[in-house]
């Protein structure tokens, strides 16, 4: 499930440093289908929207592209018309240089909102681009798309439909500007599977909802937000109908939860990956209000960075979610420690094993509010000093 060396049969990715980036690091990616596939997309729900998320959402309404262009160091983003005139001139630039119809081009954009991108650039790089792309190259595009991001992301899977193997390769980046608005960060999916364009949305969406809208890092969101899925087909492996999707669903499902927890580990500033479990609410949406209450709290995040075992600050999180809580039902745990019982603190003696939790890079904060069969699991993170750092430094 988990080799990042997996080929997809048709597709070919590549990235280079096209010179949008003054640190001369790669910085345009391209992703193509040696044949038309099909497509859905899921974007940014925030109201002012980046011109390549204009132009793709208008694209993916036809259910087939056979491309994706992006670049990042710049989010061609509040730039007006000539952001979109930018943004076609990419797709066509990409379409020259494969050979396709540009009405097949996606394109995704990543970086300083408020510029005016660098097309020429582009231009100018994309056909040594289109003549270099591989089978081995989606960790050039995951290099490729990266701004704050450590280190690349990349994960890939397989799996089996009426006895056919189908391949899935995903690339994905983000480490700030992230919550759970869809999408908080760019990711691009391909698949050998082939399957009706509604099929692919309905799988698509409900895969981002367990993965990509259960993470936060800051609780903010993006303009430029967007996952593309491309399945072509040629592993032979069809999918007739949603009703025998599982298989596809649940690889798809461990992939981008995958790279949604990597989001979230290398959030900006990050030390730590927290799992944050709400179970026994009255309902599965009344835990997510709870759970996003929690992940969200400044107060919450920074006493994990403090390593503090500061209960109070989760309690109280939960407490202002909007939804029916009991505080006399509520149970805490760090990792099964059980800190809080019946809404009240379980005494001193717990402080030291459940410090030594808190020094982890990686531990599950369960929140049980005993009412019901409720529950929600999002991932977040600390919040430390180097985040104000990186973002009070961003443009610089």
């Amino acid at each position: 499930m988990n080799d990042m060396r997996i080929r997809v049969s048709g597709f070919l990715a590549g990235g280079i440093a096209s010179g949008l980036k003054e640190d001369k690091n790669k910085d345009l990616a391209l992703i193509f289908s040696e044949v038309p596939a099909d497509a859905a997309g899921v974007f940014t729900t925030n109201r002012i929207q980046a011109a390549p998320v204009l132009l793709s959402r208008e694209r993916i309404r036809s259910g087939k592209i056979q491309a994706i262009v992006a670049n990042s160091g710049n989010a061609n983003a509040c730039t007006g018309v000539q952001g979109l005139r930018d943004a076609r001139l990419m797709a066509m630039a990409a379409a020259r240089a494969l050979s396709i119809p540009e009405h097949l081009v996606a394109v995704a954009s990543t970086g300083i909102i408020g510029q005016s991108v660098n097309v020429v650039c582009i231009e100018k790089a994309l056909p040594g681009l289109a003549e270099r792309l591989s089978p081995d190259g989606f960790p050039e595009v995951a290099q490729a798309i990266m701004t704050t991001d450590k280190s690349p992301k990349v994960a890939s899977g397989t799996g089996k439909i009426h006895g056919k193997t189908f391949n899935v390769i995903s690339v994905a980046k983000g480490a700030g500007m992230i919550r759970p608005d869809m999408a908080t960060m760019l990711c691009f999916i391909c698949t050998d599977l082939g399957a009706e364009p509604a099929v692919l949305d309905r799988i698509l969406r409900q895969a981002v909802a367990r993965s990509f809208n259960a993470i936060t890092v800051d609780g903010d969101t993006s303009t430029n937000d967007t996952v593309l899925i491309m399945a072509n087909g040629l592993s032979g492996c069809r999918l007739r109908d949603y009703s025998s999707s599982g298989p596809f669903q649940e690889v798809l499902d461990e992939i981008l939860i995958r790279l949604a927890k990597e989001i979230v580990r290398d959030g900006e500033g990050a030390t730590k990956l927290v799992t944050l479990r709400v179970r026994g609410a009255l309902s599965d949406p009344d835990a997510r209000a709870v759970a996003d209450a929690v992940a969200n709290s400044i107060l919450v995040k920074t006493a994990l960075f403090g390593e503090d075992a500061n209960w109070g600050r989760i309690l109280a999180a939960a407490g202002r979610a909007g939804v029916p809580i009991n505080p006399d039902l509520i149970d805490l745990y760090f990792d099964g420690i059980c800190l809080v019982k019946c809404g009240i603190g379980v005494g001193d003696d717990l402080e030291g094993p459940i410090a030594q939790v808190l020094k982890r890079d990686q531990f599950t904060i369960t929140l049980d509010l005993n009412m019901g069969s409720g529950e929600a699991t999002v991932y977040t993170c600390d919040l430390s000093f180097d985040y104000v750092r990186i973002n009070a430094h961003y443009r610089s």
